[in-house]
């Protein structure tokens, strides 16, 4: 049996419910000999900001028994390098491509947006503001409704293309911010970005990290992910999500969708196998077909509980 993969996240329609996480594919190009992006759902870019950033002083990555704690610090090539260089090839290859956005203020993100907005290929923007390995932005406006459907509202005025929002699973309150972003004109939500994390050398008797702190990832955040993806489907069953954290496998990603994502990104199983992404589609589609589900649209919030 065949089981058609295509989904949709609102208005974007996507192949199949498989998208690179942000970071942890470059901007899509860089794995293309092993994991081909236009046979994904889609890519989401690594973050952009309006001028290219080095990130924080390594080190800044470090394994953990479960995962890994990053600290990168949103480094990038810059919004110009990227529509120059890189955004017409992944166009070519028919890529569907979410460009990642971050700012230190509203009008970073906008400047961001608005150059991307004179250029063909950009399907839908992702806005990072839940990022915990920056200085300024990222969580500065994830944790704070009113900020976040400020800014919301001020990136909804640069473009009609859909618009996600990446939520931080570090606020105090993430029904509160994913409504508010919601309110400001987000079309979907993402969720979850890394949880704040530390890894201490006991000989140096120092943190690992040149930071200090980063953001966890990888399979050790999966259950919490489920749960809020799940809490957030709840509180607000007509927005579409994106689910992300610790997907390893086709069934991991049948999960995420039965606590109502409709779409997913794989990341952190990247950096061990890159052409995770294909690997984790082919399984679902032999869950998927092991089940008997026609369509894997059938999956989408079908957790059966409250009973």
């Amino acid at each position: 049996m065949t089981t058609d993969m295509s989904t949709r996240v609102g208005a974007l329609s996507l192949a199949n419910p498989i998208l690179t996480a942000s970071g942890t594919f470059g901007y899509g190009l860089d794995l293309a000999d092993l994991c081909p992006p236009e046979r994904l759902g889609g890519i989401v870019t690594k973050g952009l900001s309006p001028q290219p950033r080095r990130g924080n002083t390594p080190p800044r990555i470090v394994e953990t028994a479960a995962g890994m704690i990053n600290a990168i610090g949103l480094q990038n090539i810059g919004v110009e390098a990227f529509c120059r260089d890189v955004l017409p090839e992944l166009d070519a290859r028919g890529v569907t491509v979410v460009v990642n956005v971050f700012g230190e203020s509203p009008a970073a993100y906008r400047e961001v947006m608005a150059r991307c907005e004179r250029e063909r290929g950009v399907a839908a923007y992702e806005l990072n503001v839940s990022c915990p390995n920056v200085s300024a932005g990222g969580m500065e406006f994830g944790h704070d409704p009113a900020l976040l459907a400020s800014l919301t509202a001020a990136c909804r005025a640069e473009t009609a293309k859909p618009l996600w929002v990446k939520l931080s699973p570090n606020a105090p309150d993430l029904i509160g911010t994913g409504k508010a972003a919601v309110d400001g004109g987000a079309d979907a939500l993402t969720l979850i970005n890394t949880l704040r994390a530390m890894a201490i050398d006991a000989v140096q008797r120092r943190p690992v990290l040149q930071r200090g702190f980063g953001g966890l990832s990888g399979p050790a955040i999966k259950p919490i992910a489920l749960r809020m993806v799940w809490e957030v489907h709840w509180a607000l069953p007509s927005t579409p999500l994106v689910g992300i954290g610790g997907i390893e496998t086709g069934r991991d990603v049948a999960e995420f969708l039965l606590a109502g994502a409709s779409a997913v990104q794989v990341g952190t199983a990247v950096f061990r196998d890159p052409a995770a992404p294909l690997r984790i589609l082919g399984e679902l589609e032999r869950f998927c077909a092991g089940e008997g589900i026609t369509a894997v649209g059938e999956l989408i919030g079908g957790l059966q509980w409250p009973c």
